[in-house]
């Protein structure tokens, strides 16, 4: 047992610094760690070379922004204005003019006389516990600038998880190729509400990722999400929203709004995972269809109508998956990972819970790390 709990601990240290620095280690072990203890975990918690593509951060004045790694290879930087390189709109800043960069830490900071906007003059920067009615029409989209780069400390995105015992009936469908169709049902995040184009939601991303891995298949994604609404709504409105569909593969995703006081009224998420549970009886019993759950992520900790519960909500989305024997995939520790280093708003298009494009593509990770 000690052995097993030993090796559970060593796993759990080496995944929490998959996004920190060496500077970033010393600190979270403190000073009465030893030498050799240290360099032990750095070696342990060594990356490889990793190529990243389109990650976002917004800059503030002249405060240094994190990139999700440290350790950046020297010529392979590119910091643009818009997500996808062939924007006709694109405008690609230049290093030394419009910002610094530090290699070893993996940082890039505004210079004092730089041309990408800056974050501080954002009407949302700097608030605290604050309310977004108040602030109509705030948005961090004007402020996003995407970073590519190659960093030799890179880590996987997701954990892997095997969840083929839950989804035989898909793979089998896809492997024999014709038409598959995907059905998505959730709120805003799984409409899509912040991307710049409707084919960098995660489930585009995810059709096309199954698309290449079963390319006999025809595979079809129809979204019919409530956008701004909980799991009750998802069961109320079950006939309006799902009735028509007949989806082989069901992408179940609440928690949001359920987890926010507006909508969800503090629902306590053992009533989300009952409500989860009785969504996966709708899908199996009339539709026939296998599902996939998964969690979300820690909306703006400064947002004034977020419980700050999400772990507890996403642990019951995971249980109500195991109870129902449903796929899980899990956002919210590829969330949380990446926020070792980075910063909420670099991540958020609204500024409080609506992920922009690259993390649409964080989504799109942790479902490719789902294995079936």
């Amino acid at each position: 047992m000690r052995t097993a709990i030993l090796l559970a601990v060593g796993i759990t240290l080496m995944w929490a610094t998959a996004c920190l620095g060496a500077g970033d280690i010393n600190k979270s072990l403190g000073s009465t760690k030893s030498t050799r203890n240290l360099e032990k975990l750095q070696i342990a918690s060594k990356g490889k070379k990793m190529t990243v593509q389109g990650e976002s951060l917004v800059l503030a004045g002249t405060i240094p922004g994190k990139l999700c790694f440290d350790s950046v290879a020297k010529g392979s930087v590119l910091v643009r204005s818009t997500y996808k390189s062939d924007n006709e709109k694109c405008v690609v800043y230049r290093e030394g003019v419009d910002y610094i960069l530090d290699y070893a830490k993996g940082t890039i900071a505004r210079t004092g006389e730089s041309s990408i906007p800056d974050f501080s003059t954002n009407v949302l920067y700097g608030q605290k516990d604050f309310d977004h009615t108040k602030f109509p029409g705030a948005t961090n989209h004007p402020f996003f600038v995407w970073v590519d780069y190659t960093t030799t400390n890179g880590r996987p995105w997701a954990k892997p998880s095997n969840q083929a015992q839950f989804l035989s009936k898909t793979r089998s469908k896809l492997k024999a190729g014709g038409p598959f169709k995907i059905v998505t049902y959730g709120d805003s995040i799984t409409s899509g509400g912040e991307v710049s184009e409707p084919g960098l939601t995660f489930a585009s991303l995810y059709q096309k990722y199954l698309q290449r891995k079963f390319p006999a298949a025809q595979i079809e994604t129809r979204d019919v999400s409530i956008p701004g609404y909980c799991s009750a709504q998802g069961i109320e409105w079950w006939d309006k929203q799902m009735g028509d569909t007949s989806p082989d593969l069901v992408l179940l995703g609440w928690g949001m709004n359920d987890h926010n006081l507006p909508v969800g009224g503090g629902m306590e998420p053992d009533e989300f995972k009952k409500k989860l549970i009785t969504l996966v009886g709708m899908v199996r019993e009339r539709k026939g269809a296998e599902v996939i759950l998964y969690s979300a992520f820690p909306p703006h900790d400064d947002w004034h109508y977020g419980t700050h519960r999400m772990g507890e909500f996403a642990e019951a989305t995971r249980q109500a998956a195991a109870e129902t024997r449903s796929a899980y995939v899990n956002v919210y520790d590829t969330w949380v990972m990446v926020l070792g280093r980075k910063d909420q708003s670099s991540l958020l298009g609204n500024n409080i819970n609506h992920p922009n494009d690259f993390g649409h593509w964080l989504y799109g990770q942790a479902f490719e790390a789902m294995q079936f």
